[in-house]
């Protein structure tokens, strides 16, 4: 297992984040995983042995029962001081107006809720679940950092945020000496590459962490659906079609993973993860998973190096379409042409 820095601090993570979305299931979430107490033990358990010190939750998964099965599989591990234990607050967790929301209230009550669920004093890394469009977000990094100071959360982060609000939210942390964003949650795959646009440069200059969420794209890129979408009874792309992807270019780039993942004896799923986990911006990916076994042909992409040649086929048929601005800045930036020569006049040597 290898490990990288969450995003400019000085805390290092694995690269294979364990999601447990799939732990619990209740109400919605049973359409994601419905994984008891017993089998979430022996995942994390598993999980911890193979490297992994990075797990995340939120308060959402399974309304809230997810964070009280992670919680306890971490303390039947014996592990909660290695681990990296990652949680969000955003979405509704009750039917009052303030149940949702990235407002200092909704924020405070959620930490604390989070805390007791998961059974421990501290979050070590505290992210805003989505983008609220009504609460400014000074009030929101300021709550943060309070969190930071107060010693219930080591480092905070954002997700599914748009690159505008991520930099608005690091300079205004700048400008007051407050706790910066250290991460950002995203999707990102090698059928969904849109965050490479605006995203993907500023985690670099600003030493922004991503963690990817889905990096098989709701299992479509796992080899084993075909191009009308059928797949293995119970797959979860077959009962919750998220996220949206252009399936054109995901077949066509499951088409082009097919021969490489037979030249490394290995399976298709464990190529699209190798293949993200080259990306320069990303952090950890996150897998979320239902069985053992699907665990270990997840972590198995962390030993999977694809070669210069491989990951170059790949980006070509995985491409982006042009999208201005940056096909402007693109030739406006290409090396400039060197001037045509004069032609001879007639009679020179």
């Amino acid at each position: 297992m290898r490990y990288k820095t969450l995003g400019g601090t000085g805390l290092k993570v694995s690269e294979i984040c364990l999601g447990t979305m799939t732990f619990g299931g209740r109400g919605f979430w049973t359409a994601i995983g419905t994984l008891d107490q017993s089998i979430a033990d022996r995942l994390v358990a598993r999980a911890v042995d193979a490297g992994v010190n990075f797990i995340d939750t939120a308060d959402v998964y399974s309304e809230g029962l997810s964070e009280e099965i992670t919680g306890r599989a971490i303390a039947a591990a014996g592990r909660r001081s290695d681990i990296v234990l990652a949680t969000k607050v955003f979405g509704s967790v009750g039917p009052g107006p303030n149940d949702r929301g990235a407002s200092r209230g909704h924020i405070i009550d959620g930490v604390k809720a989070s805390l007791k669920r998961l059974g421990t004093d501290y979050i070590d890394l505290y992210q805003i679940h989505g983008l609220d469009p009504v609460t400014p977000v000074e009030e929101t990094v300021r709550a943060l950092d309070d969190l930071v100071r107060q010693g219930h959360v080591r480092y905070v982060g954002v997700s599914n945020w748009p690159a505008w609000k991520i930099m608005k939210a690091l300079g205004i942390a700048d400008a007051h000496g407050w706790a910066r964003l250290a991460t950002l949650q995203a999707y990102y795959s090698i059928a969904g590459r849109d965050l490479e646009r605006e995203i993907a440069p500023l985690l670099l200059e600003e030493k922004v962490g991503l963690m990817v969420w889905s990096p098989l794209a709701g299992g479509l890129l796992s080899g084993k659906f075909d191009r009308d979408g059928n797949g293995p009874d119970g797959a979860r792309r077959a009962v919750f079609d998220f996220p949206p992807v252009d399936r054109t270019r995901a077949f066509a780039v499951v088409d082009a993973m097919r021969p490489i993942a037979a030249a490394h004896a290995t399976s298709v799923a464990r190529v699209a993860l190798a293949w993200v986990l080259a990306r320069p911006f990303v952090m950890s990916v996150i897998i979320g998973v239902t069985s053992l076994a699907q665990l270990d042909d997840n972590l198995a992409a962390a030993d999977l190096v694809l070669s210069a040649e491989e990951l170059a086929r790949l980006d070509a048929v995985s491409a982006l379409p042009p999208e201005y601005p940056g096909w402007m800045i693109a030739r406006q930036n290409a090396p400039a042409s060197p001037p045509p020569k004069p032609a001879k006049a007639a009679g020179d040597a």
